[in-house]
């Protein structure tokens, strides 16, 4: 792998989706890794998505929501056919995903988890999500990004 080659890169490339990357400086005191990115990199937040990692009635799931906003739970839970939804348990979604706290990635986790999308992504042409580390996000449609984590479209941001 290169030197920004994460799971998440290979994925996108082993599937032959158009992409870019975008690195930038992460800062270890930043309180909220997805609005550093889009600061950092000049972007509105509305177009980049961080992930998140949810437990849907005992299972783990993944909700992509801007980081403009956060997750309505219940929608998500409703959209995956749960009943309740809660945030998983931090070092839980690290185990599951192999990608660390701000660097979490829909794409090329350590096994495929349900997901659900924002339906918000579809309103632009490309977005942007974490590249499987902190200081690195992945640009790519929301069609490719939905397509490739086999995601659901529904309105969980809040």
């Amino acid at each position: 792998m290169t030197s920004t080659g994460t799971p998440a890169t290979e994925a996108v490339r082993a599937a032959g989706v158009a992409h870019t990357l975008h690195t930038y400086e992460h800062d270890p005191r930043a309180t909220s890794y997805g609005l550093e990115a889009a600061e950092a990199l000049g972007i509105d937040p509305d177009r980049v998505f961080k992930t998140l990692m949810i437990d849907v009635d005992g299972a783990l799931a993944v909700a992509v929501v801007p980081v403009s906003c956060t997750v309505d739970l219940k929608a998500a839970a409703a959209a995956l056919g749960g009943k309740r939804a809660s945030m998983a348990d931090p070092s839980a979604a690290q185990r599951a995903t192999g990608y660390v706290l701000g660097g979490i990635s829909p794409l090329g986790q350590k096994r495929r988890h349900r997901t659900v999308v924002d339906e918000t992504a579809e309103l632009w042409d490309t977005v942007l999500v974490s590249g499987g580390r902190r200081g690195l996000d992945l640009e790519l449609s929301a069609t490719d990004l939905i397509a490739l984590t086999e995601g659901i479209v529904a309105g969980i941001g809040r």
